[in-house]
């Protein structure tokens, strides 16, 4: 077996989210049905990471093992033939056996996409979520701003009837940008909770329309408690962005083509 890393990039609006699911279309089914295409048997791809119904990536991590070894431009070249065009392969690389998609990764970064003019153009209807109203970003910063660092994220994550050994994470960084009637939320750190990045957005999105004051970030976090303080924004404005990893992994990094400003 050949160990082999690929980066994907998906429009996830027509998927039931990254995991196999019985009677669902997803992604992880989708890349798998092209790889045993490619090979003859199937190959169990393992990710950096699931993604929920309607979420999108543009660095989606992942692994698997070949039962044969091929040239890794000729993997990427093969399989980009055999998907649909909403899931394409944009790197391939050839790896050590030991290395884990999941668990080697050491941060992730994640954008979210909103447009906030009174209009919402139909070619952004899948990848922004659509507030009619101007958003005061400066107001989204100086909330985001006490989010920044390691903490009990127990309030910004939405997990029904589940709970989780450690609810601490370390956020390194949290920018909020405008672009035009474009207003991107990029958030980068070394894991996030369930639906944690579209909880984060959601409250973000309330303190730029003027339901919550910038102050109002810090008791909500220290509460602990997730309560309906906290929406959870659509998953439809989500990007994985990239998966970052520690030059343990036994990788580099692989870079991806410069975005424009569109995202």
């Amino acid at each position: 077996m050949t160990r082999y890393h690929m980066i994907i990039a998906y429009d996830g609006t027509a998927y039931y989210g990254w995991q196999v699911q019985p009677h669902h279309r997803t992604v992880q089914q989708t890349l798998e049905d092209a790889l045993e295409r490619l090979f003859g048997a199937r190959p169990r791809v393992h990710a950096s990471g699931r993604t929920d119904t309607g979420v999108h990536a543009r660095g989606q991590s992942v692994h698997f093992d070949a039962p044969r070894t091929m040239e890794a431009a000729d993997i990427r070249n093969a399989l980009n033939a055999f998907l649909p065009p909403d899931v394409r392969v944009m790197k391939t690389r050839r790896v050590p056996s030991g290395f884990h998609a999941r668990y080697d990764a050491t941060g992730k970064e994640y954008r979210y996409f909103i447009w906030d003019g009174p209009v919402l153009p139909p070619h952004r209807r899948h990848t922004h979520h659509h507030v009619p109203r101007r958003l005061d970003v400066e107001a989204m910063e100086q909330g985001a701003a006490a989010l920044i660092g390691r903490h009990d994220f127990t309030a910004f994550a939405a997990w029904p009837k589940k709970t989780v050994e450690n609810p601490v994470r370390t956020i390194d960084s949290l920018r909020i940008r405008r672009h035009g009637h474009e207003t991107t939320i990029a958030v980068r750190g070394d894991g996030f909770l369930y639906k944690m990045v579209r909880s984060l957005a959601g409250y973000l999105i309330r303190i730029g329309t003027g339901e919550r004051r910038p102050d109002d970030v810090k008791p909500v976090l220290e509460s602990a408690e997730r309560t309906a303080e906290v929406p959870t924004a659509p998953g439809h404005g989500l990007v994985l962005w990239r998966v970052t990893y520690g030059t343990t992994s036994g990788i580099r990094r692989i870079p991806l083509p410069r975005a424009s400003p569109e995202g």
